[in-house]
């Protein structure tokens, strides 16, 4: 995308800084002081004005300083003394992860105002920048309602006329479902505004106001049936809260959007199977911007060339690996993630480190142990001794001797002589493991979703472009299987289901019955890791306060009850290898497991029931005293 410029809007209350959007639908004339009669008059300087919008939307993850966020929940362990707090804290913050910024709300609202009273651009644009700006209003509050439950409604400029008197400016908060059905019907009356082009990745299109509609809807279908199980969750005035009964319409009102989707009313969008290593293939998602992905539906882009780039490679690549040596390996998936990509037969298992008498398992190669699972788990992590830039991650805690103990170092890449020996050999990886040593692996794997394969990507200097996904065609499928399944239609729903398995290599389809509200949550936790779903999935289904209940995890924990929905994940594990010394064995050279709990996790997660909504902050309930306060705080 060209570099886009400040423009300056002296007569509004509406400034449109300098957009950093890398996408190439954007140029735009130089920095100058406008009116907007100017402004709105071409389509270039209100283009520019709406990148700006663009640029200011909200995701929950994001690739710089939002790296932590993907730490979070016991689906990784960060590897980074400054943040050695998210497994050493019990719990979050009631305040975590509030947002409310009605200052972008009010220049969405002016930019639809000064757009509707334009005169002087061209109907087809004036009206796809109106719904473009709808779209991102909409999908505002619903980043809004995830977090706060109901807020206030406010769709027109609000203007103050310095009386001192500012009751009219204080607005309620609408109730819970009011700002889903703003959500949902704004797609609606959006979508047939929008480009019908599957190729529009960066700019809202009809299939991305599908995509919004859709996971809103079953978002609110999920709040509405299982908040009965919560009702403690709730306000009087349903401002939290959704009644049961408006459970079915939401879910039919999904199934309809993504059915929109899948039938190609939107664009032709499609699962992406372009790669023969399915696990590659699945990887290749998050980093193929060609025309030949057609399963991504709205991206935040960057681009190397116009300097948009960003620092997830830098944060997060294994340092055996890395471009300039430099330190890394920030984002480790703990084993509670990895041990829930299921076998291909459909089963779930831990990893075998122990046979039935409880005897370690020696493998010849450390990828053997992750033989025969979901395509998935080395299309999101990349394990010990995996493949990344033409080089193998180098991966282990150190040797097992013949008398059970262990010959390690705790400086990685350590050389010392095995026993009876002279000469020093490496006794611990490169990449890790060393117990509370950061910026290598604490867990035994590293992340390799969004990870840039690209040369110089992990440079400080480059950085990398791969995009952030906010919507894709697979969450479609999950969301059309989990609303049917919802409105009793499971052979419906295992049809959708299966579509997004069989690209896994989970070849033996899933019948009608096999489809349950475990099989629901299962699903979209491995197809949709690391992109800023589970903390609003267990919110909506209810089941945060039972997954995160704040009691530390044993390995038993760990082990058992593989892919119900309601098992403990407060902790995050890692899987260590070993290699196992012992000349006078069979075994000697081979590699063994251990099940670790990385020393710095100390805490265990805690989600209270006033987490469910985020807090509505003094500042603004001391400044609007109709703001009524979360429930449980």
């Amino acid at each position: 995308m060209n570099k886009i410029f400040k423009i300056t809007m002296a007569a509004v209350l509406l400034t449109a800084a300098s957009c950093k959007k890398d996408s190439s639908f954007l140029d735009v004339p130089p920095t100058q002081v406008l009116t907007n009669d100017v402004v709105f008059s071409d389509p270039a300087l209100a283009l520019s004005v709406l990148a700006n919008l663009y640029d200011r939307q909200v995701d929950f993850s994001n690739f710089d300083d939002g790296w932590r966020s993907f730490a979070d929940f016991s689906e990784s362990f960060p590897s980074e003394n400054g943040s050695y707090y998210i497994v050493q804290r019990n719990g979050w913050d009631y305040a975590e992860w509030n947002i409310w910024d009605y200052g972008y709300i009010r220049d969405l609202n002016l930019f639809i105002q000064r757009l509707n009273a334009s005169n002087g651009l061209a109907a087809s644009d004036k009206t796809r920048f109106i719904a473009e700006a709808r779209f991102l209003r909409a999908n505002y509050y619903f980043e809004m309602v995830k977090r706060m439950g109901g807020v206030p409604l406010i769709t027109e400029p609000l203007e103050y006329d310095y009386s001192g008197n500012v009751t009219n400016l204080q607005k309620p908060r609408a109730k819970e479902s009011d700002i889903y059905d703003f959500v949902i019907s704004e797609a609606e009356a959006i979508k047939g505004q929008l480009p019908v082009n599957a190729n529009e990745k960066s700019r809202a299109s009809a299939g991305a106001a599908l995509a919004m509609e859709a996971r809103a809807a079953v978002y609110a279908g999920s709040i509405a049936k299982y908040g009965a199980t919560t009702p403690q969750v709730s306000l009087p005035g349903n401002e939290v809260g959704i009644p049961a009964s408006m459970a079915n319409g939401y879910y039919t009102k999904a199934l309809t959007a993504a059915q929109a989707i899948i039938n190609g009313s939107a664009g032709s969008y499609a699962l992406y199977k372009v790669l023969p290593d399915l696990s590659d293939n699945f990887a290749a998602i998050f980093l193929d911007k060609s025309s030949v992905n057609q399963e991504t539906i709205f991206i935040e882009d960057y681009k190397v060339n116009s300097g948009r780039v960003h620092s997830f490679t830098v944060n997060d690549q294994p340092f055996s690996i890395s471009d300039e040596g430099y330190d890394a390996g920030r984002l480790n998936p703990s084993l509670n993630l990895v041990e829930s990509f299921e076998k291909l037969d459909n089963t779930f298992a831990p990893l075998p480190t122990k046979d039935a008498s409880g005897n370690p398992i020696f493998y010849n190669n450390q990828l053997d142990i992750f033989a025969g699972r979901d395509a998935r788990l080395a299309g999101t992590v990349l394990l010990p001794n995996a493949l990344f830039k033409g080089k193998r991650t180098d991966i282990f805690a150190g040797y097992l001797l013949a008398d059970n103990s262990i010959l390690s170092s705790n400086e990685a890449g350590s050389l010392k002589p095995l026993p009876g020996t002279t000469t020093p050999v490496q006794v611990v990886g490169k990449d890790g493991i060393v117990n509370g040593l950061e910026l290598r692996s604490q867990t035994g794997f590293y992340i390799r979703k969004y990870l840039d394969p690209q040369e110089g990507s992990g440079r400080r200097g480059r950085r990398s472009d791969v995009p952030l996904v906010r919507y894709r065609y697979a969450e479609v499928l999950l969301n059309a299987a989990e609303a049917a399944f919802e409105l009793g239609q499971a052979p419906l729903a295992a049809t959708y289901m299966n579509q997004v398995r069989s690209r896994a290599g989970l070849t033996t389809p899933l019948a009608a019955g096999d489809i349950t509200f475990d099989r629901i949550v299962h699903e979209r936790r491995v197809e949709l890791a690391f992109e800023g779903h589970i903390l609003f999935d267990m919110k909506r289904w209810r089941l945060a306060h039972i997954v995160w209940d704040g009691n530390p995890m044993s390995v038993t924990d760990l082990v058992s009850n593989i892919g119900s929905a309601k098992k403990r994940n407060t902790q995050p594990w890692g899987l260590w290898p070993y290699k196992y010394y012992n000349p006078a064995s069979p075994n000697n050279g081979k590699w063994l497991f251990r099940e670790t709990l990385p020393g710095p996790v100390t805490g265990a997660n805690r989600f209270q029931f006033g987490n469910y909504y985020s807090m509505i902050t003094g500042d603004i309930t001391a400044a609007n005293p109709k703001i009524v306060k979360q429930p449980n705080q």
